[in-house]
This record gives C-alpha cells, structure tokens and sequence, in this order.
C-alpha cells in the first residue's frame, strides 16, 4: 500500500515525509482495518513531524481523521461489519483501568495511545484500530467534508464545552483554522456574539465570512469584554491577552496538544477577579459521538482543501504558513 512515513522529525520545509510502498496492515485482536478514503491534515501532525512533540518509535505514518470502510475484522472484533464507513481519530486506545477512565475521563488517560505518533495513522491506504474506538459515520456526507470534524471538530466542542461559554455570550477565538471554523458555527447556533483575533488576512475574511461580529489581530482590544475565550493559536504570549481581554469571572481555554513558552501574568489583570485560565486535552469518545450528532443537527459545514496524499508535505507547509483558510485533506482512495 501507499503510505507517507515519517523517519525523522525536520521542519516541513525539508519535506520530513517520504512516499513509500508498504504492506496492508493485520488487524490485532479486537481491532478493524479501514480501507481510508480521507485524513484529515491537522496541526498536531505538524508538531509530530517537526518534532514538538517527541518521537516515539523509528518510523510513524501520522494522520488522525481517517474517514474510510471497515475492510477486514481481527479476532474478537464486535459491532462493526465489514464495509462499515468508520472514522479512526486521535485516541487509539485507553487503558480501561486507571482512576481517569473508570472516571470517564479516559482523554486524561494514564496510560493511553494516540494515532499517527505512537501507532501509525491514515497517510496510508490502510490503517488499523480498536474496533471500540471507531467512530460510525453517516452515509451521507463527502467524506473530505467529514474528516475535519474528528479532531478540528470534536476538540472544537470540547475547548468550548471547557470555556464555559453560555448562550448568548460573548465568545472570543484566537487562532482561525479548522478548529475555529467549526467552533464558530456552534457558537452562533447557540446565540452567541464572536469576536475573532487573528494575524492573517485571509482567516480574517473568512471569519468574517462564517459571521464574526468583530475581526481584528491577536493583540487588539475587543470592542467590548468577552464572557469566555478559546486559544487555538500554539502561541503562549497570546494567554496574558486573552485574558486581560476577559470579562471577571470568564474562562479561557488553550486547546491546543503544544504552546510556546507563557510570559510571566500579572494576576491583578490576568488573572484576579476569578478569571479562569484551563486546558483542553483531547477528547473523550463520548465528546466525539456528541459532536458528531451535533453537526448533523447545526448541519456543521467545513472549509476543506483536498491534497493527493503524495502532497501531504505540501500540505502541512501550507497550514504551517497559515495560508489555509478551514482544514486540509489529503485524499487517499
């Protein structure tokens, strides 16, 4: 099969993943393989490919919003038949056992596996996955259209749920890629105003587009205080203006998996008068189903831009120099 494999993490300039022929891969027990259709190119495989975040084996395919058919079950594999359309995300597998997911919180699992950087992922033909994490996708939709929505979308949803932005708030969002653009349409389907901070002007004018009240660059004052924000950007000296720019009692929430360095915060601006400062780390499946019948419900509609996989190292450089509007997808099959 296809595949585009990492060796070494390098910045995307010198073109890090390298086409390559590889065999099918063999469903474990209890797992599924999954003809991929689609995978989603998303910033964490730009901080697997360049490195941020640290190695874990010799070679890793990345990808991790894989849309595609069930094409072969292993042994003890359940409730999944083959020729199923499944989409394989982040979270390749919890451990079931420890105190966070006996707790349902297996995202802070403490022992978990993630597609694309410790086991490989969907820039490939095929990919295999724990037939208990593969998310059921409707028939309905283009697949390039569903992609984004494993990982952009759902930690979307869950940055938002965390930012504890009320119906009818003022939300703020710094950062307008794929995650922004999907969140962005939750919010508005919720009654809420959306400021956006952006530095560039094309994510700028699509912002606008997508019904943000007020655009303007990552360190300009709202027009008014926010209720709750949402960081995107891997930027750490944007937290002490996302919080200055929060109303008393609001929340900003960081949803990225990497952020540069945090300056030093002055708590009486940043910090006092109980303004929250949280993180987002991954998702639950619980947070991927809900999103999933949340955006059939909206109907969510993503900004896409298809790549051949071969492309994938064009792609990433694309969304590393911000000169993607919405989400990238790699197609496969």
């Amino acid at each position: 099969m296809r595949a585009m494999v990492l060796s070494r993490p390098a910045p995307v300039a010198e073109r890090p993943l390298v086409a390559c022929e590889r065999p099918r891969p063999e469903p474990g027990r209890g797992e599924v393989r999954v003809a991929v259709e689609v995978c989603g190119v998303c910033r964490t495989d730009l901080h697997v490919v360049e490195g941020d975040l640290a190695p874990q084996g010799d070679e890793i395919v990345p990808g991790h919003q894989v849309i595609g058919r069930v094409d072969a079950l292993g042994p003890g594999a359940r409730d999944v038949a083959i020729g199923a359309r499944v989409g394989v995300a982040w979270l390749h597998r919890a451990c079931a056992s420890c105190r966070f997911c006996d707790g349902g919180r297996e995202n802070l699992c403490l022992d978990p596996t993630f597609t694309g950087w410790q086991v490989d992922g969907g820039y490939a033909e095929a990919v295999c996955a724990p037939a208990d994490f593969v998310y059921r996708i409707p028939e309905d939709p283009p697949a390039v259209e569903l992609a984004p929505l494993l990982c952009a979308g759902v930690t979307g949803y869950r940055a938002y749920l965390r930012s504890a932005i009320q119906p009818g708030g003022h939300l703020g969002l710094w950062g307008f890629g794929g995650s922004a653009h999907l969140v962005i349409q939750i919010a508005r389907h919720f009654g809420c105003e959306v400021s956006v901070f952006s530095r560039g002007g094309l994510h700028r004018e699509h912002a606008e587009a997508m019904g943000a009240s007020w655009v303007g660059g990552s360190f300009d004052p709202p027009p008014r205080p926010l209720d709750a924000a949402i960081l995107f950007a891997p930027a750490g000296e944007l937290v002490p203006a996302a919080l200055a720019a929060t109303d008393r009692g609001g929340t900003v929430a960081i949803a990225g998996i990497h952020l540069s360095e945090i300056p030093p915060l002055d708590y009486q601006r940043h910090l006092f008068q109980e303004r929250n400062l949280c993180s987002v780390t991954a998702n639950t499946r619980d947070d991927g189903r809900a999103l999933l019948e949340l955006a059939t419900a909206i109907p969510l509609r993503t900004t896409v831009h298809p790549y051949p996989l071969e492309a994938a190292n064009d792609a990433l450089a694309d969304l590393a120099a911000d000169r993607i509007d919405g989400a990238a997808v790699l197609t496969v099959s």
